[in-house]
């Protein structure tokens, strides 16, 4: 195994007894069979498809598919499609209301931000980006995941990848990595990413533990938006022309819209919590379904939580 000349740091080291129940390849496994379930959903809300309906899409029994899908979201499927309606979205859009100035004040994270990690991070300098990150390391290794498979990778200063794929799109994943960074140096290592991302995806997190530092490498305004992005609560949503609103630049909703797309960090600057004004979901730069799937589980684990505290 390839080792690193750092020590990767310690806020970025946790004990594989984290790792998240569900994770490891029947993580993998039962996302590929939920995504199908979602997409199924998603298209035929309008006909609102019974359990036996979307059981015989993925080609499983109702009573397999239901305990499936139960185990991965929390919560059964038919709940779940009411996560995915416009309807529902429009909603939560509505209730946010100003969500990114009332949390601006309590920094990166607003304090409702159930299920999250705290996030902290830092932008490249510009000399630093016009050197295109040259001589930097970069370790990487791809891991299963209750949203699919991810490429994360890290450097000495934090988190600078996370993207979603799958298997058979590693050696793209790779391409668009060094793309991205081509003058760093990058080294496979999946022993110390496997660490990061039990962490990451772990089902409980421990809201004193140590923060997640990330490393950006963005235009000035693309900082801004993943700024904003960080201040998004879990189960919140927001529109991009608030998201504009939020910068000071009302009028750059598509220019927004750009700076969402071009976040290579996924679900740690969640651009999933980004909706179009009139409830839909929007693109996403690792498929609509995936979009559907963090909004509608992070949903239930908000439902489920404030269900919990009453």
């Amino acid at each position: 195994m390839s080792q690193l000349p750092f020590a990767c740091p310690p806020e970025l080291l946790l004990a594989e007894t984290d790792l998240a129940p569900a994770a490891g390849t029947q993580a993998s496994l039962d996302y590929t069979r939920v995504e199908q379930a979602i997409s199924f959903i998603a298209g035929h809300v309008a006909q609102q498809p019974s359990l036996e309906e979307i059981a015989a899409h993925v080609h499983l029994s109702p009573f397999h598919f239901n305990r499936l899908f139960t185990r991965w979201a929390g919560i059964s499927p038919q709940r779940f499609l009411r996560f995915l309606t416009k309807e529902y979205a429009r909603q939560v859009l509505a209730e946010s209301g100003n969500v990114l100035a009332a949390t601006h004040q309590a920094g990166l994270s607003g304090p409702s931000r159930l299920h999250d990690l705290f996030v902290t991070y830092e932008a490249m300098t510009p000399a630093e980006y016009r050197a295109q990150a040259a001589g930097l390391f970069i370790a990487y290794g791809f891991h299963p995941t209750p949203f699919g498979e991810c490429l994360l990778s890290l450097t000495d200063r934090g988190i600078c990848g996370l993207t979603f794929q799958a298997e058979a799109e590693q050696g793209a994943a790779l391409t668009q990595l060094r793309a991205a960074w081509p003058g760093a140096i990058l080294v496979p290592d999946a022993t110390r990413t496997a660490a990061v991302a039990a962490r990451l995806f772990a089902t409980k997190v421990d809201p004193a533990g140590p923060p997640v530092p990330l490393l950006l490498k963005g235009t000035n305004f693309q900082v801004k938006v993943w700024e904003a992005l960080l201040r998004i609560p879990a189960g919140a949503v927001v529109s991009y022309r608030e998201v504009a609103a939020a910068i000071g630049q009302p009028g750059a909703s598509q220019a927004v819209g750009g700076a969402v797309g071009a976040n290579s960090i996924a679900y740690l600057i969640p651009c999933h919590r980004v909706i179009q004004q009139h409830g839909g979901p929007g693109g996403y730069r690792w498929g609509s379904a995936r979009k559907q799937a963090l909004l509608a589980r992070e949903a239930a684990q908000v439902a489920a939580s404030l269900a919990t505290d009453e």
